[in-house]
């Protein structure tokens, strides 16, 4: 389809309608197999609505999510139409988690066409309700709203304190994306660490680490945070011969030749052996980065390992980055440093997903209810995920310029603007609705 001035705007609703049908098409066969009728047209009725009507603060309240699908006269019967397709108990939300997996693995298989390095990205967080606390499957987890209200700023001034802890869940996440390649949702799983649903994180993350290396060997390039770094999850690591790259605490000792130090002292005083001037995407400036980079060893992992130090320049702390990936030249050592800083796709993931689509919002009673709606809102994540890819970009373009203008260089020059997409494909379906769509 070309987009251009005479591009009707109704042709452009229903194409990308057409779209999100051919993206869904696997799994709404497999809930025709298992669900009536009425109750498929209603899940499919459901991401529309989401797409369209999210609210950051209300937006996954079946009430109101019922009074969209079928307009605000019909609300209650809307309501009970998705009250009936979520308490419905001939699905469960493993099917949509399983659906993520293989769409997943397609985007695998375009990254390694082009050549390129899949990463696949880890980071844990947690799901917050700090006005519940009798709903199932709630524990104490440690608020990152919290913490970053108390986050000391300039001109202002906050001790330090005990951390705080409200209900909620806790949350693990994975991305899959390429150096170039843009991210793909895998799996988000929730668990919580009482009740008959018990769990705890390492038993969690050890399950998600032997079902990658099971279904894509070594295909992948794993990358964790500093709250992975340890001698446990090294031992994992070990067991299931993963590739990665973790970054490692300047206090946490590493060995080389029966010597143990911290990481930071095997650095010390050693000139940078290159340095190299690149844009932090972050806050849009370039900065001066210097790389120094040996062999190193733990005494839990028994194969070699290297310790790749990024020095940020003044005022910022260093990265010290552990990678069982061989390191033969200065060039192998900055691609983990950049395979590294890619890291931060899934940060601004978890951000989009709690304020874009309101992810802790629901108000659901029963765990399996709960998860089948986040996971209906993780198949709208998805879709827009997919809206970036290269096939898309005229489209992307077209949508941008005629629903979502921006003047601000900053809105203008973003390579992944999701929320501008999903606020122009909102405007669009509410003037052109699609099939399927009240309004």
């Amino acid at each position: 389809m070309n987009y251009g001035k005479k591009t009707k705007s109704k042709d452009v609703s229903e194409h990308i309608n057409e779209q999100l049908s051919v993206f869904l098409k696997p799994l709404i066969e497999q809930l025709n197999s298992k669900l009536d009728k009425r109750l498929v047209r209603t899940f499919n009725g459901l991401i529309q609505t989401i797409i369209v009507h999210r609210n950051n603060s209300h937006g996954l309240l079946l009430s109101e999510l019922g009074g969209y699908l079928l307009g605000g006269d019909k609300a209650p019967a809307g309501t009970k139409r998705i009250s009936n397709l979520i308490r419905n108990q001939k699905w469960g939300h493993k099917l949509i988690e399983k659906f993520l997996w293989r769409q997943s693995g397609k985007h695998l298989e375009k990254i390694e066409e082009n050549e390129d390095t899949a990463l696949l990205v880890w980071d844990d967080s947690v799901w917050e309700k700090p006005e519940s606390i009798a709903i199932e499957g709630l524990c104490a987890v440690k608020s990152s709203t919290a913490s970053r209200l108390k986050r000391i700023k300039k001109g202002f001034y906050n001790p330090p304190g005990r951390p705080i802890f409200v209900p909620g869940m806790n949350w693990l996440g994975i991305v899959l994306l390429g150096m170039k390649a843009k991210p793909c949702l895998v799996n988000l799983k929730w668990w919580t660490s009482r009740g008959k649903l018990a769990s705890d994180r390492r038993s969690e993350q050890k399950h998600v680490l032997k079902k990658t290396t099971k279904i894509w060997k070594n295909r992948v390039l794993h990358v964790f945070d500093r709250g992975y770094a340890g001698r446990p999850w090294l031992e994992e690591l070990a067991q299931t011969k993963a590739r990665f790259i973790v970054r490692w605490p300047k206090g946490y000792k590493l060995e080389f030749e029966d010597v143990s130090k911290k990481a930071w002292k095997w650095c010390q005083g050693k000139r940078s052996l290159d340095h190299k001037m690149i844009r932090d995407a972050r806050r849009n400036v370039e900065r001066k980065i210097g790389l120094y980079y040996r062999p190193i060893n733990h005494p839990n992992y028994p194969e070699p390992l290297w310790l790749v130090v990024s020095r940020q320049g003044q005022g910022k702390h260093p990265w010290y980055l552990l990678t069982n990936e061989p390191i033969t030249s200065i060039d192998d050592a900055w691609q983990v440093i950049f395979a590294y800083a890619r890291r931060w796709q899934i940060e601004m993931a978890w951000r989009f997903l709690k304020s874009e689509l309101a992810f802790e919002s629901p108000r659901l009673w029963k765990v399996e209810n709960r998860l089948k709606l986040l996971f209906i809102a993780t198949l709208v994540f998805a879709f827009l995920l997919l809206m970036l890819n290269i096939a898309n970009l005229e489209l992307k373009e077209w949508l941008l310029k005629n629903f979502c203008h921006r003047t601000g260089k900053r809105c203008r020059s973003a390579t992944a603007p999701l929320y501008r997409i999903r606020s122009a494909l909102a405007k669009l379906w509410l003037e052109f609705p699609p099939p399927g769509l009240r309004i």
